[in-house]
């Protein structure tokens, strides 16, 4: 986790907004969990950023552009002669042979 502040005013300083604090019986504090991403900078009141969340950030947002870059043609099957679209080297859904898209 890395914190900043999103207003770059130099906080060091933040608070976790949707936290839950385990205690003991007696106020003492135990434990805590983080049950949403939600930072708040402390000097000044604005929103912060984890950065050590971008590089997973990223990595999602490239698999997602991989999937929507997936080839899909039109293809006559040479077997029962069916023309189905596909994506690259798939069967045909209606005999089953192996198909390449060129």
């Amino acid at each position: 986790m890395l914190l900043v502040c999103s207003r770059r005013c130099g906080g060091a300083l933040f608070r976790a907004l949707f936290a839950e604090v385990e205690i003991d019986a007696s106020g003492i504090y135990q434990d805590h969990r983080v049950t949403q991403p939600g930072y708040v900078c402390l000097n000044c009141g604005a929103p912060a950023l984890d950065l050590g969340e971008v590089p997973a950030e990223l990595e999602a947002e490239a698999r997602e552009d991989e999937a929507a870059r997936v080839v899909t043609a039109d293809v006559l099957c040479p077997v029962c002669e069916t023309m189905v679209q596909l994506a690259a080297y798939m069967e045909c859904p209606n005999c089953g042979s192996p198909l390449e898209v060129s």
